[in-house]
């Protein structure tokens, strides 16, 4: 599996946890299933560093986004914003100008029209 196809079932993993409060590995089957798609090392590293590393992404995020609450941002841009900060904090193999870059990218495609300035100017900080 490609790597941005990765990410991209990373963010529906994430949101299904989300949405429906799923425990990690239970969001990542029924995503895997549903995509028609093997396990993946790189989405798995994504998936459980995220679950170990929650409180810890979640206070970065929170430091770093003026006038707002982590409880406030969308949904896609909380938990685009938390897999970039999962690669740039605890996946040494991804350069952090490639994380920053691909949740741009990511966000264009599921986000609003004004995510990919908001997650830009947030990972701008890092």
């Amino acid at each position: 599996m490609k790597r941005r196809k990765a990410r991209e079932l990373a963010l529906q993993t994430l949101f299904q946890m989300d949405l429906s409060e799923a425990n990690a590995s239970d969001a990542l089957e029924h995503v895997l299933e549903e995509a028609e798609e093997k396990q993946d090392a790189f989405l798995e590293a994504i998936v459980t560093n995220f679950v170990s590393h929650k409180e810890v992404i979640d206070e970065q995020l929170a430091s770093n986004i003026e006038s707002w609450t982590i409880d406030r941002l969308g949904n896609v841009d909380r938990n685009i914003l938390r897999i970039a900060l999962v690669e740039i904090n605890y996946l040494e193999d991804v350069p952090k100008s490639v994380a920053i870059n691909e949740a741009i990218e990511i966000a264009k495609v599921y986000g609003d029209d004004d995510s990919s300035k908001f997650i830009n100017a947030v990972l701008s900080k890092f």
